[in-house]
């Protein structure tokens, strides 16, 4: 079990992160990288306000996003220091003629504390264990047929990276860093408060059991740099617009040995000119003559990759819309490709030649239905 910190009675890290005590790990994770972005000294150089904000929201973090510290921690927060032990109405043992002894209140913060008998126990070196690295997001700008067919292309991130001088220690080039002499490698030293001792992180170290001696002259002693760098991105046949791609261990440096976080690719992706999408269907408008549309043809249509003939059958509707399968976007998982869907509109020309004046008014006589006979009750009954 985590070793608590007498710190974890006195901050109320849901409020230091802004999130509720019922927040989800995503929860926690999207209000610290908000408050890490903001209070970053690099962002903040010479704030000692904003410094103070970035450590607190560290240390939240590193409790909230560990389950076993997050549940330790909500059970002291729910006992408190008023919780019969800690200066609430004496129970049995303490004055009265109970069987409650002193020796049950250390077995009882040793439980909670990661102790027995009010006692500290020994803990190893790199105390404050390892930090997985920050995830990061960027945007990928795609044309249809790259989203379409897949592609193989390239992001720039700036991020946290191992130092380059130091690779990592935090050390300067020839040094090492040394076992901290204040807390002899733990990470933390003991606060002994008569029955009770807590475990408070080092300062000298801040918690890693190990101190810097000569800093890196290029990271300070933090053993990262914020640097650009290229990450390839393989973007899968058939993404669509917003869809997120994860690259797993190429978002930010981890610290103490901790692993890299994630870097999530947002693909934006270009309108076509001629066709549109409607998930893995594509789909087309293709005009038709009324004498196409009346006595039936066959009418050559695009898709991504080779021409097709659609049949369109005699007496098609202006609007109609035809499925042809399997020329639509490809994807990864079951179902295959999706399908083109071609509406076809009758197209009314805005000039006409003699001769098609000629012809449409001999089609207008020797029409002898109207499309409109079925309203000639509700024109008669208001003439």
């Amino acid at each position: 079990m985590a070793q608590a910190s007498r710190e974890w009675f006195e901050k109320d890290y849901y409020k230091i992160l802004g999130v509720s005590t019922d927040a989800t790990d995503r929860d926690i994770q999207r209000a610290y990288r908000k408050l890490a972005k903001q209070f970053h000294p690099d962002a903040n150089p010479g704030d000692r306000q904003s410094e103070e904000r970035f450590k607190e929201a560290n240390a939240a973090h590193d409790v909230l996003s560990d389950p076993a510290k997050r549940k330790e921690y909500d059970e002291i927060r729910r006992m408190g220091p008023a919780a019969g032990a800690f200066g609430g109405a004496p129970g049995p043992g303490f004055g009265g003629g109970g069987n409650f002894r002193v020796d049950d209140i250390g077995d009882l913060l040793g439980g909670l504390f990661g102790r027995g008998s009010g006692r500290a126990r020994g803990r190893t070196p790199g105390a404050a264990g390892p930090v997985r690295g920050d995830d990061l997001e960027a945007e990928l700008h795609l044309d249809f047929d790259a989203a379409a067919h897949g592609a193989t292309t390239s992001v720039s991130v700036v991020s946290d990276v191992a130092c380059g001088t130091c690779h990592g220690s935090g050390a300067a080039p020839g040094t090492s860093p040394v076992i901290c002499p204040v807390c002899a490698g733990r990470g933390v030293v003991d606060d002994n408060q008569g029955f009770f001792s807590f475990s408070t992180p080092c300062r000298s170290c801040r918690g890693t059991g190990m101190r810097v001696e000569t800093p890196c002259p290029t990271c300070h002693g933090g053993g990262l740099e914020r640097r650009p760098r290229t990450v390839k991105v393989r973007v899968p046949a058939g993404v669509s617009d917003g869809q997120r791609i994860r690259i797993a261990g190429r978002g930010g440096a981890g610290q103490n040995g901790g692993p890299a976080g994630d870097l999530y690719v947002v693909c934006r992706v270009a309108q076509h000119e001629l066709f549109g999408r409607k998930g893995r269907d594509l789909t087309l408008t293709v005009p038709i003559t009324f004498p196409e549309a009346a006595l039936g043809a066959s009418v050559t249509v695009p898709t991504l990759a080779r021409s097709v003939t659609l049949r369109v059958p005699p007496g098609t509707r202006s609007g109609r819309t035809f499925r042809v399968r399997g020329k639509g976007v490809s994807g990864a998982g079951a179902g295959g490709p999706g399908d083109l869907l071609v509406t076809v509109e009758v197209a009314v020309p805005d000039h006409l030649s003699d001769d098609e004046r000629e012809a449409v008014e001999k089609l207008a006589a020797a029409s002898l239905d109207s499309p409109r006979s079925y309203l000639g009750k509700w024109i008669d009954a208001e003439t």
